[in-house]
């Protein structure tokens, strides 16, 4: 019966999808860090995530980087004339106690110059770098194209350094 029920419990284990981890550095963590699965010829993509503050001094995320990519910036969108644009920013503040969402027409971590396609199913490692908290690698998961909602609103890329 003991062997049965162990049997049991292991194929149980193998059956349940993974779910993503999250990832703690001083007072922060870095929740469900996924991208989107992208064609062959994609020249980009992007990460996101969750970033919680448990602190009582608020941080900055002042960088991300990532062996897939050529270079990996920060991002978010700003409205301009009815159009989402895409914009680079040196650094994005994490309140005290709060918490910042990295998502789809938002803050996003652009992936430049990668070097194979981001196939679903797959994980990457990327770093983040926080001006308080330092450093921590995290595994992105790779989702469907369809496995979350797009931007939803015309978008338009603005310049980006380097290109």
């Amino acid at each position: 019966m003991l062997i049965r029920t162990l049997s049991l419990a292991a194929l149980l284990a193998c059956a349940l999808p993974s779910f993503a981890q999250d990832y703690k550095v001083g007072d922060l963590t870095v929740s469900q860090p996924w991208s989107r699965e992208l064609p062959p010829n994609a020249p980009a993509g992007a990460a996101y995530f969750t970033l919680h503050n448990q602190g009582a001094q608020a941080d900055r995320l002042i960088g991300a980087s990532t062996s897939r990519a050529q270079k990996s910036e920060l991002h978010t969108h700003v409205h301009q004339n009815g159009l989402m644009k895409m914009q680079q920013i040196p650094a994005l503040d994490i309140p005290a106690k709060g918490e910042v969402v990295f998502q789809p027409g938002g803050n996003h971590v652009m992936l430049f110059g990668l070097g194979k396609p981001l196939t679903a199913g797959e994980q990457f490692p990327l770093t983040l770098e926080f001006e308080k908290a330092g450093k921590v690698e995290v595994q992105v998961e790779v989702k469907t194209a369809d496995g979350h909602a797009g931007h939803g609103m015309p978008m338009q890329h603005g310049e980006h350094s380097g290109h």
